[in-house]
């Protein structure tokens, strides 16, 4: 994880650094995430189209 204060520069507050802090934790965090909702859209369209193809199996075995 990212330490919560990283060098800072003597003029900064503590309320400045922490709010760079969350700042960047918020990017990181929103970062997995994109990535998770591209790994979860992925999986979805592979189990739609899994289903279609069952259902179409199933059609032209019963005609």
């Amino acid at each position: 994880m990212i330490p919560p204060f990283g060098i800072c520069s003597g003029s900064e507050s503590g309320t400045d650094a922490l709010r760079r802090y969350q700042e960047r934790k918020l990017r990181m965090m929103s970062f997995w995430r994109d990535g998770i909702e591209r790994q979860l859209a992925a999986l979805n369209a592979a189990i739609t189209t899994l289903e279609q193809q069952m259902h179409r199996d199933q059609a032209d075995h019963q005609g």
